[in-house]
């Protein structure tokens, strides 16, 4: 990391929370020029299937502190 971006991340480190974000979102966005320009239509497409498949209840959805207990006791078996 050059002096410079050390300096500017010192100084962005002691904005508001907030301030934060919406820089690092915009970072962010600075960085994705090579976008798919199919992926957001492929998304809408995967959400609609997902949601059919809820409603009609071919899936069951998994309460959030289930979901995350599963996933860290996959993580436990990775090392």
């Amino acid at each position: 990391m050059s002096e410079r971006t050390a300096a500017v991340l010192a100084e962005v480190l002691g904005w508001p929370e907030g301030e934060r974000g919406d820089l690092a979102a915009k970072l962010l966005e600075s960085l994705d020029s090579g976008a798919d320009d199919d992926a957001a239509a492929a998304w809408d497409e995967e959400i609609r299937t997902r949601l059919e498949d809820v409603r009609s209840g071919r899936v069951t959805p998994v309460p959030w502190e289930e979901a995350r207990r599963q996933i860290m006791e996959d993580g436990d078996d990775s090392g």
